[in-house]
């Protein structure tokens, strides 16, 4: 699991799902990003890399900013494709965000490096519209999953407890 800027800490979703699967003696891996408040791309793809290498996950969720790491990680990498790719609540591509700037421009990658990719957006996410996640979803060629009034898809908005993601794992 990779969380997005400032982290993902309990109550967010990512944490409960990762406890969770931990719970069930599943393995996870809940990558603590560093500076999450003051993200560096440079650092982070070092580090997400660095982690991919050595643990090899089968199935990778992104929440907000971290799909754009993952973006970057695509168009700039090499490293094996993944069984399952969740991009759950990306950020415009066109974030203006200052603390958010070694990100930004990036390019939607041509390859995910994913078997199987699934886009959760949100009707009333505030960093990024409904149709600018479909336009997202189409330069992909991935389906998308569209939550009613769910926000940006954190703790904040109300998923901390998420039924659906835990069913996805049958936990």
């Amino acid at each position: 699991m990779l969380h997005g800027w400032g982290g993902s800490d309990f109550p967010h979703w990512q944490s409960q799902l990762a406890g969770e699967i931990a719970k069930n003696y599943g393995t996870v891996s809940f990558l603590q990003l560093s500076n999450p408040d003051f993200p560096n791309l440079g650092m982070w793809k070092k580090e997400l890399l660095e982690h991919l290498h050595t643990f090899s996950p089968d199935i990778v969720i992104c929440h907000s900013l971290a799909n754009i790491l993952w973006f970057h990680l695509c168009n700039e990498e090499e490293f094996q494709a993944v069984q399952k790719l969740y991009l759950v609540a990306p950020p415009t591509l066109n974030c203006t965000v200052k603390e958010l700037s070694s990100f930004f421009p990036v390019q939607v990658p041509t390859n995910p490096h994913a078997k199987e990719v699934l886009l959760v957006a949100s009707t009333n996410d505030p960093y990024m519209s409904l149709q600018e996640a479909q336009n997202l979803g189409l330069m992909l060629g991935v389906p998308i999953l569209v939550l009613e009034n769910a926000g940006h898809i954190n703790a904040q908005s109300g998923y901390g407890e998420w039924p659906w993601i835990l069913e996805e794992f049958a936990l």
